[in-house]
């Protein structure tokens, strides 16, 4: 897996990041839709990624919306926290965390043992997702055989990017990082690169929902891991027992299936 470099750096990219997306923070409340602290005083700083349809994006009326949005309202609601979202990226929520800018991200990220070893906490999983190759809808390509001497796009920093570049020796072909999945993708579309690697459910949505000419390939995908809302810094450990309990309550009172179907059909 790509590492994340220097603390400082992240950081930077953080600031960075507040300066291409205008800062953009979404209040939310499990109460009363503000962002003014309750009686226990704490609102938690949420970071997420900008565009990881169908966990996270904005919709034709502008709302920010998505699974992971929505499990975060009913967990909330369920455990009576606030908190307040701060729509970033992927590499600037990262950063956000680690500098203390928020308190904890939920951004369709894996639990993996490395992301565990290197200081993320994570909680319980919620959703089993896998990573696999998508192509032109006009390509030739079948499989990772037709990928020698060629470049894919990947997205910097995810579980996508660290599968393509364990396969990419063998098959001998060459990784080139994007910062957000839409843009990648346009890079399969427009021809700059032949193939591109990004978690399956995202691909298969966007695929649906706007008509992009892509096709996923059968026998591309790794095998599963759970997404998770991480921390990183054990602090915040009461931010994890709250999600990991109303994650438990809203699968056993239905909610969970409810959200799940609302944007996957399932």
């Amino acid at each position: 897996m790509k590492k994340r470099i220097l603390a400082g750096l992240l950081t930077f990219a953080f600031a960075m990041s507040l300066v291409g997306c205008g800062g953009k923070a979404e209040p939310t409340t499990a109460a009363n839709g503000g962002s003014e602290a309750d009686g226990n005083g704490k609102v938690w700083q949420i970071a997420t990624d900008t565009s990881f349809k169908p966990f996270e994006y904005t919709d034709d009326s502008g709302n920010f919306v998505g699974i992971d949005m929505d499990i975060l309202a009913a967990v909330a609601e369920d455990q009576g926290f606030k908190y307040n979202v701060q729509v970033l990226g992927w590499d600037a929520s990262i950063a956000a965390c680690q500098a203390g800018q928020a308190d904890g991200m939920i951004a369709g990220a894996s639990i993996t043992e490395e992301r565990k070893s290197s200081g993320w906490i994570f909680s319980d999983g919620y959703y089993d997702a896998n990573q696999s190759m998508a192509v032109a809808e006009n390509s030739d390509i079948t499989g990772f055989d037709g990928l020698s001497g060629k470049s894919v796009a990947v997205k910097t920093g995810t579980m996508s990017a660290s599968y393509a570049e364990e396969l990419s020796g063998q098959y001998n072909f060459k990784v080139t990082y994007f910062e957000d999945s839409p843009t990648m993708y346009q890079a399969v579309v427009g021809g700059q690169v032949v193939a591109c690697f990004d978690d399956t459910p995202i691909m298969a949505s966007n695929i649906k929902d706007t008509g992009i000419a892509m096709k996923i390939l059968d026998n591309t995908g790794n095998d599963p891991a759970a997404y998770g809302l991480a921390i990183f810094n054990s602090d915040n450990q009461e931010l994890i027992d709250m999600f990991n309990k109303g994650l438990s309550n809203i699968k056993a009172n239905g909610t969970y299936d409810k959200i799940l179907a609302k944007y996957l059909g399932e």
